[in-house]
């Protein structure tokens, strides 16, 4: 097996395990698991510290599915291979060794991951289309979980391999489970609200 298949593997799911959103809190005198909803992602650091600190912890949750994916599929030549190491990254940030395995819900370096397998022009429509539900809606979980709902129709639709369907359905898997409180508050009509012109 390609030693580096396994580099990549552990390196993706070290990487993903940064909590990069309660070191940002912390290093401003805050714990973000005691804050808004607990969660170490962007949006409850935005809620703790502003929306320059929250789209920071975002592009660093970006990049940790970013950088694992492109090595991936600069160096390994099977598809298999790059869906593998592309699920670990995520899992980091889910179940982050730094944090006992409590981390956040993995919308951010999902994006990171899909970011590079579909391309920056199909990745742009995704953004766009996301920003349009959640300026409809106005609930970040809701929004997340509907585009999350629709990668695998997305990857079964078109022309990309087998492989990342599959991914596409560990993802939604994931970050369905991860959203487990968030989807609970739905169903009871007590989720908040993203306030979209404050935050942004």
């Amino acid at each position: 097996m390609n030693p580096f298949f396994l580099l990549l593997i552990i390196f993706g799911y070290l990487f993903g395990s940064i909590p990069f959103g309660y070191l940002i809190s912390k290093l401003n005198g805050v714990d973000i698991r005691k804050v808004g909803s607990g969660n170490i992602g962007g949006t409850n650091v935005i809620r703790a510290l502003g929306k320059k600190w929250g789209l920071l912890t975002g592009i660093l949750d970006v990049l940790k599915g970013v950088i694992p994916v492109f090595l991936a599929v600069k160096f390994l030549p099977f598809d298999w291979q790059i869906a593998l190491v592309a699920i670990f990254p995520v899992l980091g940030h889910i179940f982050p060794i730094w944090l006992n395995f409590k981390g956040g819900k993995g919308v951010a370096t999902a994006a990171g991951v899909l970011f590079v397998l579909l391309g920056w022009q199909n990745s742009l429509i995704l953004i766009l289309v996301w920003l349009l539900i959640l300026a409809i809606l106005q609930i970040m979980s809701l929004t997340n979980l509907l585009l999350v709902a629709s990668l695998p129709l997305i990857f079964w639709f078109t022309s990309f391999p087998l492989a990342y369907f599959i991914l596409s359905l560990a993802l939604f898997v994931l970050i369905s489970w991860a959203h487990r409180e968030n989807i609970r508050r739905l169903k009871k009509g007590e989720e908040s609200k993203f306030k979209f012109k404050k935050t942004l």
